[in-house]
């Protein structure tokens, strides 16, 4: 595997210093040194606000870890065999109407599932709550910049092709994965350090059921938080045609991308419904981690 010497870089001190292993391989590390930029919302320590009793906020018969108070934004490392890895990384951003995180959902369930067809997957643990009086907040963007970075600081350390990093993202973690995508030019924070030097511009992103990316009632084709153009990284689009935040979001964000030439592959299901991450069921939209590997697979991403 050979990455390009612009971009080959190894682990920088200033992340060393977060480095924490648990759970065999998994690599646990704090996206910021001290305080990080802008607001932190959360009023408690973090927690599960699932009700195990409350069965209809379950998927497919299993219960959602929603993972609420989030003041210490992190990422963990969820690495493939070295036999099988590819050279690619995908930073994984749940979704939860920033409120909440579906942590396992649409978090360590995608990692698996990365790990299992040699991508590394890089889970994101944004701050939630938004602020009050907020409702497209800038922290879990910072977060998500700082996050993209970090994992090109790391790249040589964890077999990762620098200029092979792509985000994948749900529901509210869709729009930040969208956000992440075309707002990649100017950072949402001032430097903090070497790491920040390096681009938080994904090679690729994968949006799942997302949010967010058109504002009803406004005469805007897409968010104003969503400046698309010639350089705007291709795209995989899946949402189901009942899904009740509209499958407006996938069509206008693909006619965007076709207006600047940037290449995407659009997925509509005719039913499915919202937030079933990978968990499969009788919707055919619930195939689409077969058809987004497929994609991988045609554009690059998956070749050693």
């Amino acid at each position: 595997m050979k990455f390009s010497a612009s971009v080959k870089c190894g682990l920088t001190l200033a992340a060393c210093l977060f480095v924490d292993r648990t759970c065999g391989q998994d690599i646990k590390l704090e996206l910021w040194k001290g305080n990080p930029p802008g607001k932190i919302a959360a009023t408690g320590p973090e927690v599960d606000i699932t009700d195990d009793n409350d069965k209809s906020r379950y998927v497919a018969g299993e219960r959602v870890m929603r993972l609420g108070q989030i003041s210490i934004p992190m990422v963990t490392l969820f690495q493939p065999t070295a036999e099988s890895n590819t050279g690619t990384a995908v930073l994984v951003c749940p979704g939860g109407g920033y409120s909440i995180l579906a942590y396992d959902l649409e978090g360590t369930e995608v990692c698996n599932w990365l790990q299992s067809i040699g991508v590394t997957g890089v889970l994101l643990k944004y701050r939630v709550p938004k602020p009050n009086g907020e409702t497209r907040p800038i922290e879990p963007l910072q977060d998500a910049q700082r996050a993209m970075s970090m994992i090109r600081s790391n790249a040589e350390r964890w077999g990762i092709n620098p200029e092979r990093v792509g985000v994948l993202g749900f529901s509210a973690g869709g729009h930040l994965s969208a956000r992440l995508s075309t707002n990649y030019q100017t950072r949402s924070y001032d430097a903090q350090d070497s790491i920040d030097e390096l681009s938080c511009r994904p090679d690729f992103a994968v949006l799942v059921y997302p949010a967010y990316l058109f504002d009803k009632g406004s005469d805007r084709w897409l968010s104003e938080q969503l400046p698309v153009d010639e350089h705007t990284p291709p795209m995989f689009l899946t949402m189901a045609f009942d899904d009740r935040v509209g499958p407006e979001n996938i069509l206008r964000m693909g006619l965007a991308l076709k207006e600047h030439d940037v290449p995407a592959e659009v997925h509509l299901y005719p039913t499915g419904g919202h937030g079933y991450g990978l968990r499969r069921s009788s919707h055919e939209a619930t195939s689409w981690p077969s058809r987004c590997e497929e994609w991988m697979r045609a554009s690059g991403w998956l070749a050693k």
